[in-house]
């Protein structure tokens, strides 16, 4: 790929999140869509692609969020290196380890940004913020992100 598409991509996948994706709200959780193209984009082209990747979508959405300006860029550019990491270390080919990767990388990243957050005196405790958000939101984006790759996976295999 090139720039112009992964900036596209940027672009348009943290617009999708602030407008479209909230209506698909289950309970008040809503799937985190650039985490999760940021997590399947950096086991397949490595380390920097996924720090790039996730620190540009981060910072998109810190813009049109309107939070802490940076917390999600940092989060999701940790997130997207470690994942990148991944192929180094198991065989992440199997849709099953994709699965696991995203849904542990969406668990870490909300963990850091909480963190992050806890820096500057974000009051919610982490019990009630990790069962209430964090929790909710792994599962939701592991069933997207799971959605995502069994249709890429189907798609593939009608053309074959």
């Amino acid at each position: 790929m090139r720039w112009p598409i992964y900036l596209l991509m940027v672009g348009g996948g943290s617009l999708a999140q602030t407008t479209v994706v909230p209506v698909v709200a289950f309970g008040g959780i809503v799937p985190d869509i650039p985490l999760v193209f940021t997590i399947l984009i950096a086991l397949r082209r490595g380390p920097e692609l996924g720090l790039a990747t996730g620190f540009g979508f981060g910072l998109a959405q810190d813009l049109l969020g309107g939070g802490l300006l940076g917390i999600q860029a940092l989060s999701k550019g940790v997130v997207g290196f470690w994942a990148g990491g991944l192929p180094g270390l198991f065989l992440t080919t199997h849709l099953i380890v994709q699965i696991t990767s995203l849904v542990v990388g969406s668990l870490g990243e909300g963990v850091l940004r909480f963190a992050l957050l806890k820096l500057f005196a974000f009051p919610p405790g982490f019990a009630e913020l990790f069962s209430q958000v964090i929790l909710p939101q792994t599962l939701y984006n592991g069933l997207v992100g799971g959605l995502a790759l069994f249709s890429l996976y189907w798609v593939r295999g009608a053309r074959a």
